[in-house]
């Protein structure tokens, strides 16, 4: 599996044809303690850059966009009752949607986990 990352903090796990996206645990850092997900319906297709999902915390909502071009295979249904989630385990069970990867080039413009630390450590 190959984890990738956007300046906008959102992380992609690909794993063939599919992949899993979240928010960072920069992201979550930045935004506090989470009280609301509101992630993408089954179904939906989504342009690289589109708006995907909300989240909203105690400080400010937030969009969280496609990091590539797809349809939603799945939202995450737990973070419905545990929007709490994103904070304790981002980059893991508070993922936010899987979808399927419609160009496989899109992830040629993402960063590396190695290059989101360095681009973080800008910030």
């Amino acid at each position: 599996m190959s984890r990738y990352f956007t300046e906008d903090h959102e992380w992609i796990d690909v794993d063939g044809d599919v992949a899993t996206v979240g928010i960072s645990d920069y992201a979550q850092g930045a935004l506090g303690d989470i009280v609301f997900v509101d992630v993408p319906e089954e179904g939906r297709a989504l342009s690289k850059g589109d708006e995907a999902a909300v989240v909203e915390s105690v400080k400010a909502a937030s969009d969280v966009y496609a990091p590539v071009s797809g349809t939603v295979v799945e939202g995450n249904a737990q973070l419905s009752d545990e929007p709490g989630l994103v904070n304790t385990d981002p980059e893991g069970e508070g993922w936010f949607f899987k979808i399927t990867l419609s160009d496989a080039s899109e992830l040629d413009g993402l960063m590396d986990e190695t290059a989101y630390a360095a681009f973080v450590a800008k910030l």
